[in-house]
């Protein structure tokens, strides 16, 4: 029986980035807790094994998609995700990107695409599913931040800059919906194995570096930030808003 303090029953999520990785984790977490999930992917058919997963788990499960590169999309999304259910109750932002290059040689392209998806796309959805959750009077929105919400990182100058962006919106929207009854946290991941961390991964080098300044001795795995989803997705987090919670293994305390 989960405590009722951290059930999620009787909710419905949208998880974007739900295909893989860090997304479909959470996605399966809170369905494990008793919420229905809609998961949303990039390309349709993206998220097939998330919802059979969550199907599993006895929970009702949904999939979409869109391109979160681009506005209109994005408010399509959020169109669909409320056909599936009357209120979205907790949206989490974990659909992302990220490209690497010098900053002297960084394309504005690559630049706009970066900062769409992980900074424009978290704002445009918590935009178009807020006013539900207010006329309802509770909601919760998690984004998802980064180690780089904090440091300037190498050879990423836009998705250094989104992060910094994600953690700086959460709190301005926590600042604004607080009032009613809306909670508007992120997590902020530290090194955890995801595609968007392969190449770190594959350099020997960097790779020990960091498992040495990790206090735990290890990256993280992706259910190792299920916990932190569902703590600020349920009632447990009713009094946290406009937090930035880090769950790094100890990275940021060394």
């Amino acid at each position: 029986m989960v405590n009722s303090f951290f059930s999620l029953a009787g909710k419905t999520a949208l998880v974007t980035g739900a295909s893989r990785g860090l997304g479909q984790q959470i996605a399966i977490g809170l369905a494990q807790h008793g919420a229905n999930v809609i998961c949303s992917s990039s390309r349709q058919g993206g998220c097939a094994e998330t919802v059979n997963q969550i199907i599993q788990t006895g929970q009702q499960a949904y999939e979409i998609s869109a391109d979160l590169s681009d506005s209109q999309s994005v408010k399509g999304l959020a169109k669909q995700a409320l056909e599936h259910a009357t209120n979205v109750d907790i949206l989490v932002n974990v659909g992302g990107t990220i490209f690497r290059s010098p900053a002297v040689d960084y394309p504005l392209s690559e630049w706009h695409k970066v900062m769409a998806v992980n900074l424009d796309a978290s704002f445009l959805l918590a935009q178009e599913l807020a006013p539900a959750m207010m006329k309802k009077g509770i909601g919760k929105i998690v984004n998802i931040a980064s180690m780089l919400s904090y440091s300037g990182g190498i050879t990423v100058p836009a998705y250094t800059a989104s992060k910094h962006a994600v953690a700086g919106l959460t709190k301005a929207l926590a600042n604004e919906w607080g009032i009613n009854n809306i909670q508007v946290n992120a997590i902020a991941p530290g090194y955890f194995r995801t595609d968007n961390t392969q190449a770190i991964q594959d350099d020997p080098v960097r790779n020990k570096e960091i498992e040495n300044r990790i206090p735990a001795g290890r990256w993280g795995n992706p259910e190792d930030l299920v916990g932190a989803a569902v703590f600020l997705s349920s009632d447990a987090s009713n009094y946290v808003n406009g937090h930035i919670l880090a769950v790094d293994g100890g990275w940021l305390a060394r």
